[in-house]
């Protein structure tokens, strides 16, 4: 009797400690252009959708987003809310980095946009050597279970500009400081930069109190999956590097982390790999 009173409450702290963990997923889904054929929006959004659902994430940072594609993944993943606006207007138009997220576990409780330019309020701008308008979506959240806030962030820097990408490095960390403040946060994004490139420097680098750590690095279990996350819809990853990370502020612990990198028939749901960590405040 001994051994069965302890064998049950061994597996209901195990069912406890699983419960307090978040599944984090970044996900740049390739915005949807008929040129893409066969590898075109309609084909892949179950897969895609698919992946997110298998592994349970309970946050998605997404990237390229259109609005349509956006309204189809809504569709497809009853259980989910989204937060964020087209970086064009701040309302509707252009590429979404927004944020989905299961509402049975998390209680969303602020949300807004900034843009990467000299003039962050200001929707459409753009500012330095950047070819396109840049964001960052931002929400704060209340988990249901532990009843613990914290923040995250989600955003796609520029893939031309080298000093949109160094100076956007530095904004993100000083506009993830003003708004999170002592609060943990969780950042996600593709940031168009491999890890020994300046802006990850920046952002990681330990020498400035406003530094994040790329989550990787603090998994308990290590890595797994292909270390590099752009595969360009060819057979495999284009190289070795990541560009697409989940970045931590705060204490978490991290359990797992990956890189997601399904096929079907040789075909992949996305140019990009998922990301993915399970973490825990």
């Amino acid at each position: 009797m001994k051994r069965i009173l302890i064998g049950c409450l061994s597996l209901l702290l195990v069912l406890f400690c699983q419960g307090q963990s978040l599944q984090v997923m970044s996900y740049n889904i390739r915005l949807d252009v008929a040129s893409d054929s066969p590898n075109h929006w309609q084909a892949r959004k179950e897969k895609l959708v698919s992946v997110i659902r298998f592994q349970e994430a309970d946050l998605v940072g997404v990237q390229e987003a259109l609005p349509n594609q956006v309204a189809d993944m809504k569709s497809l993943m009853p259980g989910y809310g989204f937060t964020g606006v087209g970086r064009e207007d701040g309302k509707n138009k252009g590429e979404f980095s927004g944020i989905f997220f299961k509402t049975a576990r998390l209680e969303l409780m602020e949300s807004r946009t900034f843009w990467l330019s000299l003039t962050p309020e200001v929707a459409g701008s753009k500012s330095w050597d950047a070819a396109i308008t840049r964001i960052v979506s931002w929400a704060k959240f209340r988990d249901k279970f532990t009843r613990k806030v914290f923040y995250h962030f989600n955003t796609h820097f520029d893939h031309m500009g080298k000093e949109a990408r160094r100076q956007s490095a530095h904004m993100l960390l000083q506009k993830v400081q003003e708004i999170a403040g002592s609060i943990p946060a969780v950042i996600t994004g593709d940031f168009n930069a491999d890890p020994t490139d300046e802006p990850i420097a920046v952002i990681t680098n330990t020498a400035d109190p406003l530094h994040l750590t790329n989550a990787e690095t603090l998994s308990v279990s290590g890595h797994y999956g292909p270390t590099g996350t752009f595969n360009g819809f060819q057979s495999k990853e284009v190289n070795a590097s990541p560009i697409d990370y989940i970045f931590l502020k705060g204490k978490w612990k991290v359990l797992q982390h990956a890189t997601l990198s399904q096929t079907w028939e040789g075909r992949f749901a996305s140019d990009h790999f998922a990301v993915f960590a399970k973490i825990e405040l």
